[in-house]
């Protein structure tokens, strides 16, 4: 296939981040004395933005748009600061990355976190990778799976949706792919599993970063 451009989510795809994320949603909750859950529970509960994170790391009874909007404020405030203590790439990912560019894609990341702490994670974290763009959650763009965000990134990168690799670990990036006529790929070493991905339209499964280079050869 004629790919031009590898478009990629970040956390549970480029990083291993589930530790600071659960850790600091955990410390939020538990401010308030509030039950906190398991660093593993997180897997489940990560993916569809800060505010979804704080609804359902919350009690039902608390779900409250108030109090949603006041749990992400502070679980922003608090991750802010520590957003790098126990997160870290999956091994191979920046080879990974160098041997898409040498192939000749464009490279650029796509999530639901925060704008900023994406562009900050992605700066510490692959300093040595030519990303093209990065873009995280912005005020006023919806969130994946909705596809307004991917379809506006391969615009800006000059590439046809239908020339662009969507590497993601969840269904949240599976249904954006297909929503945006991109070709989506699953990853195996993140937060979800391969029922999951296969379920919403993962065309090709990666077990490994390395398994990428055939799907581009």
């Amino acid at each position: 296939m004629d790919f031009r451009a590898l478009i990629c989510d970040l956390d549970g795809t480029l990083l291993d981040s589930i530790a600071d994320l659960g850790e600091s949603m955990n410390i939020v909750l538990a401010a308030d004395g509030l039950p906190r859950h398991p660093i593993a529970a997180y897997r489940q509960l990560v993916g569809d933005g800060v505010e979804k994170l704080a609804e359902r790391a919350l009690p039902p009874r608390l779900r409250t748009p108030e109090t949603v909007r006041e749990m992400a404020r502070r679980m922003r405030e608090v991750y802010s600061g520590r957003w790098g203590v126990h997160t870290r790439p999956y091994d191979g990912i920046e080879q990974m990355l160098q041997g898409a560019h040498e192939a000749g894609l464009t490279l650029a990341v796509l999530s639901n976190k925060v704008d900023r702490f994406t562009k900050e994670m992605v700066a510490h974290f692959f300093p040595r990778v030519a990303f093209a763009q990065v873009a995280g959650a912005k005020d006023g763009v919806p969130n994946k799976p909705n596809p307004q965000s991917a379809l506006q990134l391969a615009k800006e990168l000059g590439v046809d949706p239908a020339q662009c690799v969507f590497l993601g670990d969840t269904k949240v990036d599976m249904d954006t792919a297909t929503a945006a006529g991109m070709f989506p790929v699953g990853v195996l070493w993140g937060f979800r599993d391969q029922e999951e991905l296969l379920a919403h339209g993962a065309k090709r499964l990666l077990a490994h970063p390395s398994e990428l280079a055939e799907l581009l050869s």
